[in-house]
C-alpha cells in the first residue's frame, strides 16, 4: 500500500505508541477468545525484537467515557505477558501519572499497556487535547503505529487525532495484512467471484452491494436483509423482520444487478418460527417457539388461494433448496467474500444456513475473505472441527479471517478509513506506481 509500515522506519531505542484492537470477549473477567491479541503479536514482537520501547493502547467494550473495572485491560495485560514470555506493565490510567511513569521506565525491548482509552470521554469525540496527551507519552521523537484495523473506520483520538502530533505515524503488520487481503478482492479478484452478504439490515450493506456489483459474478443474499429483497419482489414474508423504507433501494439494486449481468440469489424456502406479536426475538424465545420449514410464495399466489399465507410466522433461516442453490453458486468459484450470518445463528435451530455456508467455504480452494463476528465464528468452528477430525490446518490457508467487522464493511464499500488515511504515505510506492503509468484508485492498494 502507499502507507509506510514499521519496516520502513528506524525504531531502535524509540518510544512507540501502538494502537491495537484488544476488544476481546470477556466472561466473569476471563478472556473467552484471544484471537485479536494473537493477531497483534507479529507487530508487537517485531518492535520488541528491534529494540523499541512499546506503549500499547486499546479500547475494550463500551464504558461510556467512565472508569469501570468491568472493562479494565488487566486480563489483556496478563494474556499478553503469557504470549510474549515477558512482563507487560499495566498503567492505572490512560494519560495520567501512572501512564507517564510506565512509559518513562520502559527499557529497549519492553512493553507496557495503557488502561482502556475509552475510560476517557474525549476518546470517541476525537478531542485534540487527548491526542496531544497520548503523543506526549512517547515524546517528540516517538513513533505512532496503528495496528487496529477493527477501529480504523472510526476517527477517535487514539486512531486518528494522535497522528497529527507525532513525527511518524505508520501501519503495523496486521493493518498491512488486512488491507492487503481485502484490497486484493476489490482490485484484482480471480473470477468467478461470489459475494455472500447476510445479517439484519440492507441499510448496513447498501454501499457494499453497490461497490461489489461491478466486480462479482454472483451475489448471495441471506439473513434478515434477504426479507427486504423478498418483500421488494412481492413475496409473502409473514411477520418477518424487514426494512420497509429500503424496499425501493432493494428494487434499485436488483435492477442494477440485472443490468450488470450479476446474479442475485435469494431464498426460495425457509425455516420459520411462530413468534407472538411484540415478543422480543432472542435465542431463548425462538427456541421455545413452534418451528417448521416452508416454501416461499408470491403475495399474489397467496391472495389467489394458491398458497397459504405465512401469517405470524417469522423467517429466521434459509431452507434446504436454498442451500442447494447456494452450493451450486459456489461450485468452481475462485474468489469469495462473506460478511454476515445467513440466519438467526444465535439460535441453534436456525444456525443451519450459516453453518452450511461455513462448511462450503471450509472445503473450497477459492480465495476467501471473511468478515463479521458471526461469519468468522462459524468458520473458526468449522476449522476446529475439521482439525479434530484429522484434517490439516493448512487446508484453511486460502481463508482469511478479518479482525474488522464494521471496518471491513466500509473498506468493501470503497470508503476512506480515517485510521488508515491519517498514516504517513510511502512516497517510494507512489513514485513507483506513477513511473509505471499506474493510477491507483484505491489509496490502500498493496
Amino acid at each position: 500500500m502507499n502507507k509506510k509500515t514499521i519496516r520502513d522506519i528506524e525504531i531502535k531505542g524509540k518510544k512507540v505508541l501502538v494502537r491495537c484492537d484488544f476488544n476481546v470477549p470477556l466472561k466473569e473477567g476471563e478472556i473467552t477468545d484471544d484471537t485479536r491479541i494473537s493477531a497483534a503479536l507479529p507487530t508487537i514482537k517485531y518492535l520488541l525484537e528491534n529494540g523499541a520501547k512499546v506503549v500499547l493502547c486499546s479500547h475494550l467494550g463500551r464504558p461510556k467515557g467512565e472508569v469501570n473495572s468491568k472493562y479494565s485491560l488487566s486480563p489483556v495485560a496478563t494474556r499478553l505477558a503469557e504470549k510474549l514470555g515477558q512482563d507487560v506493565k499495566l498503567a492505572k490510567d490512560v494519560t495520567g501519572e501512572s501512564a507517564h511513569d510506565m512509559a518513562n521506565t520502559l527499557k529497549d525491548g519492553e512493553a507496557g499497556l495503557l488502561e482502556n482509552v475509552r475510560f476517557d470521554p474525549r476518546e470517541e469525540k476525537n478531542e485534540d487535547s487527548l491526542a496531544v496527551e497520548l503523543a506526549d507519552l512517547i515524546g517528540t521523537e516517538g513513533i505512532y503505529v496503528n495496528d487496529a484495523f477493527g477501529t480504523a473506520h472510526r476517527a477517535h483520538s487514539s486512531t486518528e487525532g494522535v497522528t497529527h502530533h507525532v513525527e511518524h505515524a505508520v501501519a503495523g503488520l496486521l493493518m498491512e495484512k488486512e488491507v492487503q487481503e481485502l484490497g486484493a478482492v476489490l482490485e484484482n479478484p480471480e473470477k468467478p467471484f461470489v459475494a455472500i452478504l447476510g445479517g439484519a439490515k440492507v441499510s448496513d450493506k447498501i454501499g457494499v452491494i453497490e461497490n461489489l456489483l461491478g466486480k462479482v459474478n454472483t451475489l448471495i443474499v441471506g439473513g434478515a436483509m434477504a426479507n427486504t429483497f423478498l418483500k421488494a419482489k412481492g413475496y409473502d414474508i409473514g411477520n418477518s423482520k424487514y426494512e420497509a423504507d429500503k424496499i425501493e433501494e432493494a428494487k434499485r439494486l436488483m435492477k442494477e444487478a440485472n443490468e450488470q449481468n450479476v446474479e442475485i440469489v435469494l431464498p426460495v424456502d425457509a425455516r420459520v418460527a411462530k413468534i407472538p406479536e411484540g415478543t422480543e426475538l432472542t435465542a431463548e424465545t425462538i427456541e421455545a417457539a413452534e418451528h417448521k420449514k416452508v416454501k416461499l410464495y408470491k403475495q399474489e399466489e397467496v391472495q389467489e388461494g394458491k398458497a397459504e399465507s405465512l401469517g405470524d410466522w417469522n423467517i429466521l433461516d434459509v431452507g434446504d433448496t436454498t442451500l442447494e442453490m447456494y452450493a451450486n453458486s459456489l461450485d468452481g468459484v475462485k474468489t469469495v467474500v462473506w460478511n454476515g450470518p445467513i440466519g438467526f445463528a444465535e439460535a441453534p435451530s436456525f444456525a443451519h444456513g450459516t453453518e452450511n455456508i461455513a462448511n462450503y467455504i471450509a472445503h473450497t480452494k477459492a480465495k476467501c475473505v471473511i468478515g463479521g463476528g458471526d461469519s468468522v465464528a462459524a468458520i473458526k468452528k468449522m476449522k476446529k472441527r475439521a482439525i479434530a477430525d484429522g484434517e490439516h490446518e493448512k487446508q484453511f490457508d486460502n481463508i482469511y479471517l478479518s479482525t474488522g467487522g464494521g471496518a471491513s464493511l466500509e473498506f468493501l464499500e470503497g470508503k476512506d478509513l480515517p485510521g488508515i488515511k491519517a498514516l504517513e504515505n510511502d512516497t517510494k510506492t507512489i513514485t513507483k506506481n506513477e513511473s509505471q503509468g499506474k493510477v491507483n484508485t484505491n489509496q490502500y492498494e498493496m
